[in-house]
Formats: structure tokens, sequence, C-alpha cells
């Protein structure tokens, strides 16, 4: 079941820019912005390391440094 929802403008603006690739579906953003909520209440000390690691991992997307899922089950024999 899907729903929809309204979002200042302002707010997509900001989501579009989270996003780590082009095709990103606005339920994987808000599904992860979850994780990282969560995870900052539970341990705030390891929050900040996550955070760093986020950061790096959307740095290395954005260079190519990625396998899409076709490419993974490939490597993978799947």
């Amino acid at each position: 079941m899907e729903t929809t929802i309204r979002l200042n403008p302002e707010t997509k603006v900001k989501l579009d820019e989270f996003r780590q690739y082009k095709n990103e579906s606005y339920d994987e953003l808000v599904r992860k912005l979850i994780i990282v909520a969560k995870t900052c209440e539970k341990e705030p000390q390891l929050s900040q390391k996550t955070i760093q690691e986020i950061k790096e991992a959307r740095e290395k997307i954005k260079k190519g440094g990625f396998y899409t899922e076709e490419e993974a089950k490939k490597i993978l024999g799947l």
C-alpha cells in the first residue's frame, strides 16, 4: 500500500539534495533518515561516527564508487 504526503517545497528540495543516486525514491530517503534519527537517540557517540561514514559513502557514490544491483549479482554469481 502506498500513500501520498504533502511537503513544503523547501523540504522537497532538501530531500532531493540528500539523494545518493538519481532514481532514489523518497521512501528510501525517509527510511534512511529514520535509521539515522533512531541511531542518534540510542547511541549519540556512535551516531557521530555513523554520520561521518554516511558522508564519506555519499561522496564515494557521487564519484561513481559503487556497484549497481545487477553488477553485484553478477559478481556474486546470483
